[in-house]
């Protein structure tokens, strides 16, 4: 009779750890991108759920700055997602917030198996020595360009050590003899170009405790800012206007992009946006890719290598372990990493990176030589930006430089000054 009891018992154990194991889990994950990135990351989703019928997984994406306005929203009201997209730019402040999970013990624990990503990787995504976030991909900024425009204005493609001044005169002549854009509007919505620039001069934009801009003179950005009203003006560049009209705009639709549409023979892009581009573009279009032009020949480069994007898991998610889970099938799965294909950036973990070497179509070789060049020739990669970066970003930069200068209502110089002493007053607040 015990035995029988004993047999039940363990009978009764192993139905309930079968039941356990099976328990329903909900997950919410969110970013944002181009139509590529949302179908191939709906299809790792879907191949993940079959894989773990016992989860169930809810998405939502949109372009880059909805979608930083929808996670603020979500954030107030308790209702972030388990698992969001972050940026190198953004995570301080997210952080400051009290918003993010700490993740070591998931990586300790092996839960979140990192032992085949660089540690320099990894730490990309530590702030004061705590990780909260995962790379998703290496990633720089990149300046793609249209080979068959090109040839057909008889313009030699550039160096990698292009400079600024090279850049407007090839995207002059471009427009002088095909009639299309020299360089599409990227520049003028991203505040990439002001950091860029400073990069090359061997400057940062923000001091290391965030409380002060690093450079002194903003002679580098009105600069910088003229050459884009001289290309506007010339029409080797869309108005701002028609920037956000007929190209898209801020709302991240590569589909829209000039250069996609053949209306320009430059784009500004990070690089793991340039398989969307060629995608975008069809079949039959030729596109290289070089570094982002430098204010010397021979000088550092504006270019660093950065983290393209992270998946963070938040601090109001409940369910943190499983969240865990899924970011380890995301970075080390190579079956989910060829539907990727790249698009985040080139893939952290080893294995995953020599797989897709393997198999990568011409598109995807191409970033992946990219990279190898940046990794040579790059600037240092600057700490991230501040906690205050966003709010200077989306109340003083964005009004200032995009409205202001690019509808022509105040000067570079103008604009410049505002965006220090507005900035100033910004990052001085408690």
């Amino acid at each position: 009779m015990r035995r029988k009891f004993v047999v039940l018992l363990c009978l009764v154990a192993l139905v309930v750890s079968g039941v356990a194991a099976q328990k329903k889990v909900e997950l919410k994950i969110a970013w944002w991108g181009s139509q590529v990135r949302h179908e191939a990351t709906i299809k790792v989703i879907d191949m993940y759920q079959k894989l773990n019928p016992n989860v169930s997984i809810s998405y939502e994406f949109a372009g880059f700055d909805d979608f930083w306005t929808k996670m603020t929203t979500m954030a107030a009201g308790g209702q972030l997602p388990d698992i969001m997209q972050q940026d190198y730019a953004r995570i301080t402040e997210w952080q400051s917030r009290n918003l993010l999970e700490p993740l070591d013990s998931y990586v300790a624990s092996k839960t979140l198996d990192l032992s085949d990503v660089a540690k320099p990787i990894i730490d990309s995504g530590r702030i004061d020595g705590t990780l909260y976030a995962i790379s998703l991909g290496s990633n720089s900024y990149s300046m793609v360009l249209d080979v068959d425009a090109f040839k057909k204005a008889g313009v030699p493609l550039p160096a990698q050590d292009w400079t600024w001044d090279d850049m407007e005169k090839i995207a002059m002549q471009i427009h002088e003899k095909l009639g299309i854009y020299g360089i599409g509007g990227g520049f003028e919505v991203d505040e990439l170009a002001w950091k860029a620039v400073y990069l090359s001069d061997g400057q940062y934009l923000y001091t290391p405790d965030g409380k002060s801009y690093a450079y002194k003179d903003d002679t580098l950005l009105v600069n910088n800012l003229k050459m884009l009203q001289r290309l506007i003006k010339a029409g080797a560049a869309p108005s701002y206007q028609e920037y956000l009209a007929t190209f898209g705009g801020t709302t991240g639709n590569i589909q829209m992009d000039a250069i996609v549409t053949g209306k320009s023979a430059i784009e500004a892009v990070w690089s793991n946006q340039v398989v969307a581009v060629a995608t975008a573009a069809g079949a039959g279009r030729n596109f290289a890719v070089v570094h982002l032009p430098r204010l010397k020949h021979g000088g550092q480069p504006g270019n660093f290598l950065k983290p393209s994007q992270f998946f963070s898991i938040t601090s109001q998610s409940k369910n943190k372990v499983e969240a865990a889970k899924f970011i380890d099938f995301f970075t080390n799965n190579i079956d989910a990493n060829l539907i990727l294909n790249a698009e985040r950036g080139v893939p952290v973990a080893g294995k995953v990176r020599d797989a897709l070497k393997k198999t990568a179509s011409p598109v995807v070789k191409t970033v992946f030589e990219y990279l190898d060049r940046v990794a040579k020739d790059a600037a240092p990669t600057p700490p991230p930006e501040p906690a205050r970066h966003a709010e200077i970003r989306a109340n003083v930069y964005v009004p200032l430089i995009r409205e202001q200068v690019f509808y022509g209502v105040l000067t570079a110089e103008e604009a410049a000054k505002r965006l220090r002493s507005q900035g100033m007053e910004i990052l001085k607040r408690p």
